[in-house]
C-alpha cells in the first residue's frame, strides 16, 4: 500500500474540523452580543434583538398609545419584533452561512 495512497490525512481533517468548530463558536458568540433593530408604524415602535434572536429592547412612541385601540399597538409591536428578527436572521446567514457550507450543508437547528 502506498503511504497516503490518496486517502485524506485524518490528522489534517481533524484539525480542520476543530478550526471550523472554533470559528462557529466565535461567530455564535458574536451574534449573541450583536444587536439589530426593527421598526413599525414609521418608527412609532422599535424593537431591538440580538443576532441570536433574543428580544433586548422595545421602544414605543407615546403617539402610538391609544387606550381605545390597543390592537393596533399590539400589531405594531409584533411587526417591529418580526422586522428585528428578520434582520437577526440575515445577520446569522451572513456570519454562519459560510461556516455551515464548510460543513457540507445546513446546520440542524439553525434557520437556514
Amino acid at each position: 500500500m502506498i503511504p497516503g495512497g490518496g486517502q485524506p490525512n485524518m490528522q489534517q481533517l481533524l484539525q480542520q474540523a476543530q478550526k471550523m468548530q472554533q470559528d462557529l463558536a466565535r461567530a455564535q458568540e458574536e451574534l449573541a452580543h450583536t444587536e439589530v433593530d426593527g421598526q413599525a408604524g414609521g418608527g412609532l415602535v422599535k424593537a431591538t434583538v440580538t443576532g441570536a434572536g433574543e428580544l433586548r429592547g422595545l421602544v414605543i412612541d407615546p403617539k402610538a398609545v391609544d387606550p381605545e385601540d390597543t390592537e393596533t399597538l399590539a400589531d405594531l409591536i409584533v411587526a417591529a419584533v418580526q422586522a428585528a428578527n428578520e434582520s437577526a436572521q440575515a445577520l446569522q446567514q451572513q456570519k454562519l452561512g459560510p461556516l455551515a457550507q464548510g460543513l457540507g450543508g445546513g446546520i440542524p437547528g439553525l434557520p437556514f
